[in-house]
């Protein structure tokens, strides 16, 4: 973490703050003037700066026009006294953090530069996984009309509302959206309002005035002054409460809110993104949304595909993600077998992309091994109810009545089944299972036992390769390793239901 800087003439007041930082373990660097912090950054950044206004030479308030030139995003605390409120204003105009009011009580002091510390840190990281990370993975058809959308919407500051079940990555889309807008230079804020207790969450989006309630010792940006000139993303606005939602409106009708407290008419610059897992029209015909903020918020929607519309994506997020894991641990990547890969494939993560990443991060911390067979995942996930198709395709799709999934499940705590040709079938496995069912049949004096089993075997092979690729014959056909004109006719003989032509 790099160190606060503290920028004053008057040595006592940078003496204080020093040793009450040094307390909290936090390193310091100090000036005595704007000229040196301006040659100062030219080499390195702080991850806060306090800085007085009134100082020999170039004020504080020049000094944070300089910074945020140049840094934007560097929280910036302006030291004043009570005569100067009004350079304070000015400093909040110019895009400051907070004002500390002199002479100032020391603990708070602290405490609120360890609130625009935990601001700086949070946008470090954020800044840090933009570089390390892709922003979006995705191959499938769904993901790249996502893709297409952001693209139309790079040169736009129109507001937009994403929607799609939890875990889609909706916040990763909305960051998109900022990184290739016309105000990507300037803040991206996001803002969880089903996170915020009700009584916080007005101060929280608008602000608040010193004094206008109890606990307000100062004077406090909200998350729209906070975002000047760039975007907020307001998550899960589906769980707003109905009488923030009025205020809401009003920024989106004409840009201009009041802090809590305040009697000053502010205007807001800012672009918003909104997400919700829910079902906004409903919502509104339930009472419990406005259908004039709705009508706001819905000018552009983006539509998130689960993870189970777009299963091809998993293999790619599941490597990815397992790479990531692995980094930030520092230990080696694990990998997943075909059989583990093609398992997870055929799941559907209600937790979507959340839950993989999840999972990932299990399985580089708890599987035993670089790589990792079914029975190695979480035992909740092997006997989730889920897991019975997912175990189908992994079995080579065996049909259904020769497949126990509670046996088998168990089986996989126990040993991988082996279907190699040539290999000896480990107990419980697929294939174990198809001979107890032949030798049952055999016994029985059944008649045509293989072209009982194998039409059965073939019937669920199909079934199974249509059902992942959405009903589309062909691309079931190159899947399969068996050619157009065959895989046409097994599905006549077969008598099975769907598929349609690419």
């Amino acid at each position: 973490m790099k160190p606060i800087w503290i920028v004053d003439d008057d040595e006592s007041i940078r003496w204080v703050l020093e040793k009450a930082l040094a307390r909290e373990s936090l390193a310091t660097r100090s000036f005595s003037n704007v000229r040196d912090v301006v040659e100062a950054l030219q080499s390195s950044t702080p991850q806060v700066l306090v800085s007085d206004i009134r100082m020999p030479g170039e004020s504080g308030l020049e000094l944070l026009q300089i910074v945020k030139q140049s840094h934007p995003g560097l929280p910036v605390i302006v030291m004043t006294a009570f005569s100067d409120l009004d350079s304070a204003v000015s400093a909040f105009q110019g895009g400051a953090f907070e004002y500390l009011a002199k002479p100032f009580d020391l603990d708070k002091a602290v405490e609120l530069i360890r609130r625009a510390l935990e601001e700086s840190l949070r946008e470090s990281d954020g800044e840090q996984a933009a570089a390390e990370n892709p922003e979006i993975l995705g191959q499938a058809a769904a993901m790249q009309d996502v893709f297409r959308a952001i693209g139309r919407l790079s040169q736009s500051h129109v507001t937009v509302l994403i929607t799609g079940e939890s875990g889609t990555g909706k916040e990763l889309v909305a960051r998109a959206l900022h990184k290739h807008s016309p105000r990507a230079a300037q803040p991206f804020i996001a803002l969880n309002t089903a996170a915020i207790p009700k009584d916080l969450l007005e101060s929280e989006l608008f602000g608040h005035e010193r004094g206008a309630f109890t606990g307000a010792q100062t004077t406090r940006r909200g998350r729209f002054e906070q975002a000047e000139g760039g975007t907020l993303f307001l998550d899960e606005i589906g769980d707003m409460p109905f009488d923030l939602q009025t205020r809401l409106l009003r920024v989106l009708s004409d840009g201009h809110f009041y802090r809590v407290g305040g009697h000053q008419s502010l205007k807001a610059n800012v672009r918003v993104i909104a997400a919700t897992h829910q079902n906004l029209e409903q919502r509104v015909r339930e009472g419990l949304f406005r259908e004039d903020l709705y009508h706001r918020l819905n000018v552009i929607r983006l539509r998130l595909p689960s993870l189970r519309e777009r299963r091809e994506d998993i293999p790619i997020l599941a490597r990815y993600f397992l790479a990531q894991s692995a980094r930030q641990l520092g230990v080696e990547v694990k990998r997943l077998s075909d059989h583990a890969m093609q398992f997870l494939a055929g799941m559907d993560l209600p937790g979507n992309v959340r839950q993989l990443e999840n999972l990932c991060n299990w399985i580089t911390v708890m599987a035993p091994g670089q790589t990792v067979e079914i029975k190695d995942l979480p035992a909740e996930l092997i006997d989730a109810p889920a897991a019975a198709s997912a175990i189908n395709l992994v079995a080579g799709t065996v049909p259904a009545a020769l497949l126990n999934t509670d046996v088998y499940a168990a089986s996989l705590r126990e040993a991988t089944p082996s279907v190699m040709v040539g290999a000896a079938p480990e107990p419980g496995s697929w294939i174990m299972m198809l001979e107890a069912e032949a030798a049952q049949m055999l016994s029985a004096g059944k008649p045509e036992v293989m072209d009982a089993l194998g039409r059965q075997f073939e019937s669920a092979l199909i079934k199974t390769a249509l059902k992942h690729t959405h009903g589309r014959k062909n691309d079931a056909a190159v899947r399969l390793g068996i050619g157009r004109n065959t895989i046409t006719r097994k599905i006549q003989e077969l008598g099975i239901e769907g598929g349609k032509d690419d």
